[in-house]
């Protein structure tokens, strides 16, 4: 049967509400006194991005100020994947007093945007790709701002030194690599159309080839800016006039305003415990967090121990789902909308969609109370930890790869397309087929929902810092991960398993190839689960472990982009 769950009462969400400020404080975590990393740990989709970051640590930068490097540089030899254009969420732990911060960096609607911008006047239906494609897709950009709080608040060095290897190597040239050219294959005809993108990302007018050095002196124009002025450097001034110009004559919304209000929120962590762990990670904005708690509460109920295979993903698909369909009617900016976060993450309401759990037979996702509706992914991820302790889990974005196709002249960069993260009907699927409903309708200087997870794990013998890109699938990867870091998996290992997915709609589980043995398939299939098996590996995952015994750290990047990710290490004498 399905669980007896609608929308939540509004005197039920402020009661939780009320109460949510007071959990978080009380399940903060605390290491052992004294404990320090033996040495230091990156681990980036891109090695030009890890590197950089690896020289400012040893410049005597700490976890942050490699952060602001390797966010930088990602932007850079990563344009299909996040830039100054777009937007992330920097989930920190500070060393020197355990103090946990989400910076949340993530794009905002222009104030001129309305709820039905998107939808055809006389059908009300969606008009072609207009969220994806062009200046009306773009929100106002969050990842700039986001670079000069965490330097000004929690980096040591100036920003120019951080920004430093960046712009060196947007002045002198990156290499464009495999991954590069496997998401540009679908955006190359749009790349080509827009007059500055064209330029600035293509050969002739097609994709480069595999090692193509690629300068970018606008890019580094751009970052000496903000090192000169901060925010200003991007919010105000040259940099803005010409934003605001360029979308405008292309028919967006953009205004000086928007860009002059735009500012960078500090919230507290979502923290819960999970089999004696306490997991640490990102609140609304993002789905990511409320998610990954429901499910591993969920299964937290359940006996794992001699269960095998099939009755373990059997579990997990059904959390999964129950978790992705609470993310599709209640989650939103908690700026714009109540969103019932100590709820939906209470261990007493885990238990409630726990017990609608068939041990044998998978629930319809059409039988669960909800929305009335039936991957491109990318985003990217890194992962650090310093000799001092400081952790950073980042994931930044430009939305699909290459953002909307489209670069303001001068400025070196891809906007984004995150106004299809918003639900611009209910129940209609975005890009990633995930739907909504009202709380993440669009709404002037609203930021989107979104369903990157940044997450620390912090056990007694270990502490995990990790995260992905890979749109919808974020949630579900991170959710693997965990699992595995329980396991006792290191760091490349747990980069490396093999993935599923279910995301409450399409009613379909997802498998990577050959990720499952047919025994283990027929199983899942036996219980009514629908299998599809996808022709293509996802995700990009990032992983950094610290052995609080020893000290000693690790660093993995997922091998499914062989020779572009890399995970770094280096001895602690060197980074002190």
């Amino acid at each position: 049967m399905p669980e007896p769950q609608f929308r939540l009462p509004r005197w039920l969400v402020a009661f939780f509400l009320a109460l949510s400020a007071g959990l978080v404080a009380a399940a903060m975590p605390a290491l052992p006194a004294g404990a320090k990393p033996a040495g230091v740990a990156i681990a980036s989709a891109n090695a030009q991005a890890t590197d950089a970051g690896m020289e400012v640590l040893r410049k005597g930068g700490n976890a942050f100020d490699a952060a602001v490097a390797v966010s930088a540089a990602l932007g850079l030899v990563e344009p299909e994947s996040s830039g100054l254009g777009g937007g992330g969420f920097f989930l920190l732990r500070r060393a020197s007093d355990g103090r946990l911060v989400f910076v949340d960096a993530r794009e905002r609607a222009p104030l001129a945007a309305t709820r039905d911008m998107f939808l055809d006047p006389a059908t009300g239906e969606p008009r072609p790709r207009q969220t994806i494609d062009g200046p009306l897709a773009a929100a106002i950009p969050g990842l700039p701002a986001g670079l000069v709080h965490v330097a000004a608040n929690y980096g040591r060095l100036p920003l120019a030194e951080s920004l430093a290897p960046v712009i060196r190597l947007a002045e002198q040239g990156w290499i464009f690599g495999e991954k590069n050219r496997a998401m540009m294959g679908w955006r190359e005809a749009q790349l080509a159309a827009d007059p500055g993108a064209a330029p600035l990302l293509l050969v002739e007018g097609r994709t480069p080839e595999v090692g193509t050095r690629m300068r970018n002196p606008d890019y580094a124009a751009v970052l000496r800016a903000l090192a000169e002025r901060g925010a200003a450097g991007f919010y105000e001034g040259e940099v803005a006039e010409r934003l605001v110009a360029g979308v405008r004559a292309a028919g967006g919304l953009w205004t000086q305003e928007d860009l002059a209000q735009y500012r960078v929120v500090e919230r507290e962590p979502l923290v819960f415990r999970h089999r004696g762990r306490t997991v640490v990670t990102a609140p609304p904005p993002s789905s990511g967090g409320v998610a990954l708690a429901q499910t591993l509460q969920i299964l937290d109920g359940f006996a794992w121990a001699g269960r095998d295979e099939a009755e373990r993903l059997h579990l997990r698909i059904e959390a999964m789902r129950r978790a992705y369909r609470d993310r599709a009617i209640h989650l939103g900016d908690p700026d714009f909308v109540e969103v019932p976060v100590a709820l939906l993450t209470d261990p007493a309401y885990a238990a409630g969609l726990r017990a609608g759990i068939h041990p044998e037979k998978a629930t319809p996702s059409e039988m669960l109370p909800g929305i009335s509706a039936i991957e491109r992914p990318d985003t990217t991820h890194f992962s650090i930890i310093d000799a001092e302790g400081n952790l950073a889990a980042v994931t930044q974005t430009v939305n699909l790869p290459y953002g909307n196709a489209m670069v303001i002249p001068g400025t070196g960069f891809l906007l984004n397309n995150e106004m299809d993260d918003f639900s611009i009907k209910p129940g209609l699927p975005n890009a990633f087929g995930l739907v909504g409903e009202d709380a993440n309708a669009i709404a002037p200087g609203k930021r989107p929902l979104s369903s990157m997870t940044p997450t620390f794990v912090i056990g007694e013998d270990r502490v995990a810092v990790l995260g992905t890109p890979g749109g919808s699938r974020i949630i579900s990867m991170v959710i693997q991960g965990v699992l595995a870091f329980d396991e006792g998996l290191g760091a490349e290992a747990i980069a490396a398993a093999p993935r599923i997915h279910h995301q409450y709609l399409p009613d379909q589980v997802s498998l990577e190839p050959g990720a499952l043995d047919a025994a283990t398939r027929a199983a899942l299939e036996a219980r009514g689960h629908v299998l599809k098996e996808e022709p293509r590996p996802w995700g990009n995952m990032q992983v950094a472990i610290w052995h609080l015994d020893s000290g000693r750290v690790e660093a993995g990047a997922d091998p499914r982009w062989k020779q572009v990710g890399k995970g770094s290490t280096g001895e602690g004498s060197i980074f002190r």
